[in-house]
């Protein structure tokens, strides 16, 4: 009898039965949080990812390349690597070039630029997929003009997220979106603040794994304006 045939054997023999599928729906209209507009909402996700770190700025479609630009002056960057295969990736190099900022782009070969890569790129530009609002995280999707290594490798990630495209969990994220159905892409990429460890004498330290900054460019939609989600005094 072979290996394989003894493991079955003893399969069949412990008379198992097949699990039945979670009720992940029932789970979600039980236990999901809900919230009563789409300000509150964004609050929410906000709130969750200030607590670790993550530097939020609301922008509409005019105004993300300034900011992105004015952030950038304000942590001293000069230089900033982008997805120029993209059309934000154009606007970001329009607007850093003319901000005195070095655009870069992805070029050459990786292994012919790595050093550079990791020693001189002070900052990688990338989109994002969508956000999740309870755990405070968006969802980015590396692709060949995007990948993963633009937010991994820089100190410092700027993401531009559509917050139109913000979801309660991430169980209706993988919903809407179906990364399986439309091509299951080689990583998606949760997202809730910079890379942090305390491994080492439980000392809290940024950057130990991936960025020590993540700035996120929120874009808003129409009926939203920064003001509204501002707290009152």
């Amino acid at each position: 009898m072979s290996a394989r045939d003894n493991i079955l054997n003893k399969l069949k023999q412990a008379d198992a039965y097949p699990m039945a599928e979670p009720d992940t729906e029932g789970y979600y209209q039980r236990n999901g949080v809900t919230w009563d507009s789409d300000i509150s909402r964004l609050k929410h996700w906000a709130a969750a990812m200030r607590a670790v770190k993550t530097e939020i700025f609301w922008v509409t479609e005019e105004t993300w390349p300034q900011v992105m630009c004015q952030v950038a002056r304000e942590k001293g960057l000069g230089n900033m690597l982008l997805p120029l295969q993209t059309a934000h990736g154009q606007k970001a190099q329009q607007a850093l070039a003319a901000a005195g900022i070095e655009p870069l782009g992805f070029e050459r070969e990786i292994d012919v630029w790595k050093n550079e890569f990791f020693a001189d790129v002070h900052a990688g530009f990338t989109a994002s997929k969508c956000g999740i609002a309870r755990t405070g995280t968006i969802m980015l999707q590396s692709s060949p003009e995007e990948p993963r290594s633009l937010s991994l490798v820089p100190p410092v990630h700027f993401c531009l997220f559509d917050a139109a495209k913000m979801y309660d969990e991430f169980h209706h994220a993988l919903e809407s979106e179906q990364p399986a159905e439309q091509g299951m892409p080689t990583n998606v990429i949760l997202v809730s603040g910079p890379s942090k460890t305390a491994d080492i004498q439980l000392t809290l330290a940024y950057g130990a794994h991936g960025p020590r900054d993540l700035v996120v460019l929120a874009l808003l939609p129409d009926h939203i304006s920064p003001a509204d989600l501002e707290d009152k005094a």
